[in-house]
């Protein structure tokens, strides 16, 4: 055993668990710790607790190993409640450490206190107050445990006194064990099953989610060879290379034509590794197998006809050794041309004259992406546009703020992986509004020499929430606010500022990019592009089928969104 202080027992801790970095502002006496343990931990001072946990959950996202962030008592570990939703909603690991008043204090209506272990109880089982020195590392390290375990928040409370305290340590001898592979028991009936619902169905519809990000050759060989066209839910774009013409990308607002349509004419479901929110509004008639891993998930969004707990990739696999080559069909054949013509659509939007259309803007960054580049993106109508675009046919990578959707994530992301990753070419996607919520952490990544590219689509509006305005009949009102000159807020910064308002500019700016990147700058580049305020394709709802809708409600829709039937026939037409 060796005396030291808890603070740096809890540090050494973390090392142990091959953590690099922590997220927080210091105000409590745990950050002697990390001084302490500085040449192996390093603890990234965030100007904004939130941009901290947003960091710490992008961590776990892009990594896959726990991200941990730290909040004072009170108002810091207030702030941490964005990020600890997000880890609940999106399944990945994190580790909070959040402060209190000191042992003496506590229910006495001291200055700060509050009553911290009731804010948690929603976030997770795990929400655990210390109450002597000697439990933090024992207490840290079964947090981390359990966050791995169940891929999701662990939240430790720290009195202020505690860490300063002095203790014998003596390191944990239990293996750190960040996974365990999950080997599936796959029965055969339910193989057979499966592969007598694929026959007996004439138009099949594979629907995978974030369970399959990592098994893109077996969901492509699946597809292949039994002629069903695929689709993904929005986080899971990049389990299915884009270059593959049975992708018909994802379903729901921030999706496609080609995936909308096939959701509503589908008579087989197959739906792998999501517990998708939005199944519940596809047509009842259709035949649903669901596969995941876990039991919990199974017809909690709709009824499953036949319901498989087990790994979605294995799964798949099985059903693949099984069963026979399906003959090319009309089916898969009319969707792919739908693919086609909706990919000749965003191309049209690239190409028009005159200001900067927010389909020019992502195809410039899918222009400049390298093969392995990571896209961080924001929440609202930015998020939309880039996932109907950006490019996932090689390593590129990405992540989101999926199931709660917190705007601002973008830019804390964006630092958590260029600082993970700093070989990575890494993009931030925001619109104004989310960048403006966090702005200031623009600082931490000057202090901390993070060269991400920022892409600010700027239009001076929160655009996905006046769609939801306008679709509700509501006014335009509350949406519209006053913009900033935010190439300029960087510079003054200390960071890289530039503006583009056409296509020729924007092709100048990303020049000088390209020329700082190979100047080997290590300072992060704003790009504001200012768009035409315009609402993207609402791709939830899209009334294009005559056999479903009258010809007013299809004339009106077309109209709105310049969507002409002889170039964006419907499916139904194409069959």
């Amino acid at each position: 055993m060796t005396q030291m202080k808890a603070s740096q027992a809890l540090a050494q801790v973390l090392e142990a668990w091959d953590i690099k970095r922590v997220y927080g502002i210091p105000a409590d006496t745990v950050i002697d710790g990390f001084y302490q343990e500085r040449d192996k931990i390093e603890y990234i001072q965030v100007r904004h607790e939130e941009v901290g946990s947003l960091a710490a959950v992008a961590t776990a996202k892009a990594t896959g190993k726990i991200g941990v962030m730290c909040g004072s008592v009170g108002p810091g570990a207030l702030h941490l409640l964005y990020g600890l939703y997000d880890a609940k909603m999106d399944h990945v690991p994190v580790l909070a450490i959040v402060g209190q008043s000191e042992t003496k204090a506590i229910n006495t209506a001291y200055l700060q206190e509050m009553d911290e272990d009731a804010w948690f109880t929603d976030f997770s089982d795990f929400h655990k107050q210390i109450t002597t020195a000697e439990q933090i590392p024992a207490i840290v390290d079964a947090a981390i445990r359990y966050a791995y375990d169940h891929k999701g928040p662990a939240i430790i409370i720290m009195p202020d006194d505690l860490p300063a305290q002095t203790i014998e340590f003596e390191p944990i001898k239990t293996k750190p064990i960040h996974q365990v592979a999950v080997t599936s028991q796959i029965e055969e009936a339910d193989v057979q099953e499966t592969l007598q619902r694929i026959r007996s169905a004439k138009h099949p519809l594979l629907l995978v989610g974030q369970g399959m990000v990592g098994k893109r050759d077996i969901i492509q060989a699946f597809s292949e060879k039994f002629k069903i066209p695929v689709v993904t839910s929005a986080p899971a774009i990049k389990a299915v290379s884009t270059t593959f013409e049975n992708n018909l990308g994802s379903m729901g607002r921030i999706g496609t034509k080609p995936a909308f349509e096939a959701g509503q004419l589908a008579d087989l479901l197959i739906m792998v590794g999501t517990n998708y929110p939005f199944a519940r509004f596809l047509p009842k008639n259709q035949t649903v197998i669901q596969i995941d891993t876990r039991l919990s998930a199974l017809g909690r969004q709709v009824q499953a006809d036949q319901a498989v707990v087990a790994d979605g990739g294995q799964y798949l696999q099985a059903v693949y050794d099984a069963g026979n080559l399906v003959p090319f069909n009309d089916w898969l054949k009319a969707n792919r041309t739908n693919r086609q013509n909706w990919q000749h659509y965003l191309t049209s939007r690239v190409t028009q004259a005159g200001p900067l259309t927010p389909e020019a803007v992502i195809n410039t960054i899918k222009q400049h992406a390298e093969k392995d580049a990571y896209f961080a993106l924001d929440v609202g109508n930015n998020v939309t546009w880039a996932s109907r675009q950006l490019p996932f046919d090689a390593n590129q990578d990405m992540s989101m703020s999926s199931w709660i959707g917190t705007m601002g994530y973008g830019l804390g992301a964006g630092l958590a992986v260029k600082l993970e990753m700093p070989e990575r070419q890494v993009f931030s996607i925001m619109g104004d509004g989310g960048f403006t919520m966090v702005s200031q952490d623009l600082l931490t990544q000057v202090q901390y020499q993070t060269p991400v590219i920022t892409v600010i689509m700027k239009n001076s509006a929160f655009g996905f929430i006046s769609h939801e305005e306008s679709s509700r009949g509501q006014a335009d009102y509350g949406v519209q606010f006053v913009g900033a000159n935010w190439a300029g807020v960087a510079e003054n910064m200390g960071a890289h500022g530039f503006q583009a308002g056409t296509q020729a500019e924007l092709d100048q700016v990303f020049e000088q990019v390209r020329q700082l990147q190979q100047e080997g700058n290590h300072q992060p580049i704003v790009i504001e592009a200012t768009i035409k305020n315009e609402d993207p394709v609402d791709t939830s709802f899209m009334p294009l089928d005559s056999n479903q809708f009258d010809t007013k409600t299809i004339k009106d829709f077309r109209e709105k969104y310049g969507i002409s039937e002889q170039e964006q026939p419907a499916l139904s037409t194409l069959l």
